[in-house]
């Protein structure tokens, strides 16, 4: 009898999914357990399994295409059973989800290939460009459109070498190695003389259907900045003995790779325990305060931003901080991370201070109380004993809701954050 697959509900905030990749085949056998697809959710990339013997029969959703939860995404059966029953309920094509960026650059109309123009390889050769297929639309697959558009690239000058004149992730990678060599070769052409430039109208533009990562964040701000009462507490903290401290502790181990970041995950994360208050969340009817500290550590991936939790971080050391972050991050980036590992945090630290950024303010993720925002450590004149002296200085600026946290208790908590920053020899005390 023909099993239905529907998009399944692989985190616990996903509304639809977006399907990365299929990997199997209509024809390809299928056995319960096995996976049958890779689903781009709000937070990452994971495998749907097949929940049935046979054989993919009919693949409704296609690469690139997204789906709300419980809809038919494909058909598994026996080789020769009739589907059209099972296939009648899939959504008609005007109420289907929309493509996403890919799959709508992969439907692009190719232009005819006599009036394109080829592009120069590295040595100056003309690159063919894609030919359409018979329905006029070029083929590319998602991963690389993303890449190309992420490049910059126009994958009309592209040609493709999968089947059927497919698009895929080795032409992006052979063009961007190409547009590399022409930067560090490049060719003695004569200048052009001087026209004034002239503006016909306005720039073109281009509309790319958000991702699923991008949507979500966009609901839950709308959820959060509104509804959430914020309020911002800034203070400027000496980091002279903390960035002296991770220095000594690196230096007895490279392979600890203490960063300024664990170092604050770790003074945060006990501040918290101290301030219970601020350790907390408000729940419609009551507050909820919790016994350890589970810290959100903002991390920036392709399409957004995405916060892996670092479990009772008051409990752990340096070391296994900064080993969990490395990994956490690194599984972030690659969107392996499992649902418990990014949802259920209790107070969250965004640092921007590699970017250069001296201060800003972050926006509270729901429920959790607060959110420290952490800028860049510089090294500034400041009055000392009636003296001016150079210190590294950062700026923290957080962000409390005013439903749990008082301006008194996020004061104090900011305090006791300064205090150990300032004099880390309290983290052993």
């Amino acid at each position: 009898m023909a099993s239905k697959v529907i998009m399944p509900k692989l985190s616990p905030t996903m509304e639809e999914g977006q399907i990365a990749r299929w990997l199997k085949k209509e024809g390809d056998k299928v056995s319960m357990g096995e996976p049958l697809a890779e689903i781009d959710t709000d937070k990452a990339t994971m495998e749907m399994q097949a929940l049935s013997n046979g054989v993919l029969r009919k693949i409704l959703i296609n690469e690139g295409e997204s789906a709300p939860l419980g809809q038919l995404i494909a058909v598994i059966g026996e080789p020769d059973e009739d589907i059209s029953s099972v296939i009648s309920e899939a959504p008609k094509p005007e109420a289907a989800a929309k493509p996403t960026a890919a799959a709508a650059a992969a439907a692009a109309p190719a232009q005819p290939a006599s009036s394109q123009p080829a592009a120069p390889d590295a040595n100056g050769h003309a690159r063919q460009a894609p030919v359409p297929n018979e329905s006029g639309r070029m083929i590319v697959s998602p991963l690389a459109a993303r890449m190309a558009a992420e490049a910059g690239l126009d994958l009309r000058t592209l040609h493709g070498s999968g089947p059927g004149g497919r698009i895929i992730k080795r032409d992006i990678e052979a063009a961007l190695t190409e547009t590399k060599q022409v930067a560090t070769f490049p060719r003695v052409v004569e200048p052009l003389p001087f026209q004034p430039a002239v503006v016909a109208a306005a720039s073109p533009y281009r509309d790319e259907p958000a991702s699923e990562i991008r949507r979500t964040i966009a609901r839950r701000l709308v959820t959060s900045i509104g509804p959430v009462p914020h309020f911002f507490l800034t203070t400027e903290i000496e980091m002279d003995r903390a960035v002296e401290m991770r220095r000594g502790i690196n230096a007895l181990d490279p392979d600890l790779k203490i960063s300024i970041n664990d170092i604050i995950i770790k003074v945060v994360a006990n501040a918290l325990i101290q301030h219970p208050a601020v350790n907390a969340s408000f729940q419609d009817k009551f507050i909820r305060h919790y016994e350890h500290a589970d810290i959100g550590v903002a991390v920036a991936i392709e399409d957004g931003l995405i916060t892996p939790v670092v479990r009772s971080a008051d409990l752990k050391n340096l070391s296994q901080i900064a080993g969990e972050v490395r990994e956490l991050a690194e599984r972030a980036r690659s969107r392996r991370l499992k649902p418990e590992e990014y949802t259920g945090a209790t107070f969250s630290v965004s640092n921007l201070g590699m970017f250069g950024i001296d201060e800003f303010t972050a926006v509270i993720n729901p429920p959790e109380g607060g959110i420290l925002a952490i800028g860049a450590v510089t090294p500034k004149p400041v009055v000392r004993d009636n003296e001016i002296v150079i210190r590294q200085i950062m700026r923290v600026t957080m962000s409390c809701d005013h439903r749990v946290i008082d301006g008194a208790t996020g004061a104090k908590f900011l305090q006791t954050v300064k205090k150990i920053l300032e004099n880390p020899l309290y983290l052993v005390v």
